[in-house]
């Protein structure tokens, strides 16, 4: 396990979204815990039922806890992934809003358990760092129209070419 571990709420879908997480980007359920049969925390979850999932994406570590419905995820915190190249980026983007995900403005994704996702090109990363900041206002202008990120149409933004 990392050192540093984001852990995720959910309400008794734990298991499920841990190993949806791995179909899609590929890693690793690592370990599953139970509650214990006689539950003494306050928690609505059952004796028995899942308690947490340690998972493991792109080397980093994750858990995935039932902690029952009381805490919902939103756009506060989300999870961003530096994409390869658009293909990528669009194959990632395909499965985050299949079976009740959402696409949001500039690139943001909400998946059927209501966790939140940036997909981003590593190209467009790099652009961001660097130090041309005309270009960088370009490009975010371009990307402010956009839903799904579309690659090279923001280097093109970025490159002060017409769209």
């Amino acid at each position: 396990m990392s050192i540093i571990a984001p852990c995720l709420w959910f309400d008794g879908q734990a298991e499920e979204a841990a190993r949806y997480y791995v179909g899609i980007f590929g890693g690793s359920v690592d370990h599953i815990s139970y509650y214990p049969q006689e539950n003494p925390s306050p928690s609505p979850m059952k004796g028995g039922s899942v308690l947490l999932v340690e998972f493991t994406l792109f080397g980093q570590s994750y858990q995935a806890l039932n902690g029952g419905p009381q805490f919902t995820f939103d756009e506060a915190i989300s999870l961003s992934v530096g994409c390869a190249d658009q293909a990528e980026l669009d194959r990632y983007f395909d499965a985050l809003t299949a079976d009740g995900g959402k696409d949001g403005p500039c690139g943001w994704v909400t998946d059927k358990y209501g966790l939140c996702w940036q997909l981003v090109t590593r190209q467009i990363m790099a652009n961001y760092h660097s130090d041309d900041k005309a270009g960088i206002a370009r490009m975010m202008q371009a990307m402010m129209t956009m839903r799904k990120l579309d690659t090279a149409a923001m280097q093109a933004a970025f490159e002060g070419e017409a769209a």
